[in-house]
């Protein structure tokens, strides 16, 4: 925006005035063409009349710009990307004020450096290496208080808020190897321990845990590689615990639902509910391609009406409001996870072995297949 400055006989004690916009106020209302004055950081007032101004005010012509309260992006990973980028100008140029990392039940709090880059990278489609190095030259916490006076320190462009992933306590408690097996399960002295661990995160700040039980995000490295993140083996006792911990201190649980089958969705929906205890807030991301699946918004509005209305509950839908279109140059894409051929190809990390695979006329019928 171009800025200039302005002087009135009157005066006012307005820091800045923005001139002219079309003001949105974020209730949904329509845009209004105002005026914006702000002063000591705060909306002083917002007038369809020209406000006046002082010498010491600083203008900024918004003809033809929309003003907005600052967006909050409630779904980002840039838990890695804060250490060595911390103005986050790509979110920063959008107007957004404030990120969410620590979503999907990853989160770089507990486990040390090689886990986290094995949690992270094939999860988000980031370069393995890129993601270590990052974290061995910047990661020097091992808990959530430290974590936080870590981002603290940092140059921050927007403000930052941040859930504490379940596969990322649970790891750090049973060890990354038993954590992603399904045929171990935590003993009652781990339970308590990831129990404390949360409740330390809760006690830094943290506005609360996210989890997933979605078995397509698949782990990077060369130790527990294409096996599913810990939280999706973990119980529904175990989610239970989780759910009392955040209950109690009026905070988030954030999820992702068993994209194949779906019905853990009725979980999620339910733990919200607070008839006879108090409710639990839950966010729910639901990957709805509503141009393929048309149905999924024929069912959004009954669940959380049910949950909210019969059941008392704080649940939302975590959704975008339109579908997309992906880019992709090549196959290391989370979308390819989805199906079994993808799978097939991304389990390979040399790309020697990939081309392989490609050459194989049956199993390019296979990708066909999967990926019409």
């Amino acid at each position: 925006m171009d800025t200039t400055h302005h002087t009135s006989p009157g005066g006012t004690d307005f820091d800045v005035v923005i001139r002219g916009g079309t003001v949105f106020d974020g209730t949904g209302a329509p845009g209004v063409r105002a005026d914006v004055g702000i002063r000591a950081g705060v909306v002083a007032a917002v007038s369809p009349d020209p406000l006046p101004v002082s010498a010491g005010t600083r203008v900024v012509e918004a003809e033809g710009r929309w003003v907005t309260p600052g967006f909050v992006d409630t779904h980002t990973h840039y838990d890695v990307e804060l250490l060595v980028s911390p103005g986050l100008g790509e979110s920063v140029r959008h107007g957004v004020t404030t990120v969410l990392v620590g979503n999907c039940s990853i989160s770089g709090v507990y486990s040390g450096t090689v886990d986290v880059a094995d949690l992270f990278s094939r999860v988000e489609a980031l370069p393995r290496d890129a993601v270590l190095a990052a974290l061995e030259q910047k990661k020097t916490w091992s808990d959530p208080a430290a974590w936080r006076r870590a981002v603290e320190d940092l140059p921050l462009g927007p403000n930052v808020a941040s859930f504490l992933g379940h596969s990322d306590v649970r790891g750090s408690v049973m060890g990354l190897g038993r954590a992603t097996d399904p045929k171990q399960s935590p003993s009652r002295e781990e339970l308590r321990e990831i129990d404390r661990r949360i409740t330390a995160a809760l006690d830094a700040g943290f506005i609360g845990v996210s989890t997933m039980t979605n078995p397509w995000d698949k782990m990077d490295g060369d130790r527990y590689r294409s096996r599913t993140l810990p939280s999706t083996h973990a119980s529904w006792k175990e989610f239970r615990r989780v759910s009392r911990l955040l209950r109690g201190r009026d905070r988030v649980l954030q999820g992702v639902p068993n994209l194949n089958t779906k019905v853990d969705v009725a979980f999620y929906a339910a733990t919200s509910t607070g008839l006879f205890r108090k409710p639990l807030r839950v966010s729910l991301l639901a990957a709805a391609d509503t141009l393929a699946e048309p149905w999924v918004n024929r069912i959004f509005r009954p669940i959380a009406w049910a949950s909210n209305t019969l059941g008392r509950g704080r649940f939302v839908w975590q959704h975008l409001p339109t579908t997309f279109k992906v880019w992709a140059d090549g196959i290391d894409l989370v979308v390819f996870e989805e199906f079994g051929s993808g799978r097939e190809a991304l389990h390979l990390k040399d790309e020697m072995a990939r081309t392989d695979l490609l050459e194989q006329e049956n199993y390019r019928r296979w990708f066909r297949q999967d990926f019409e």
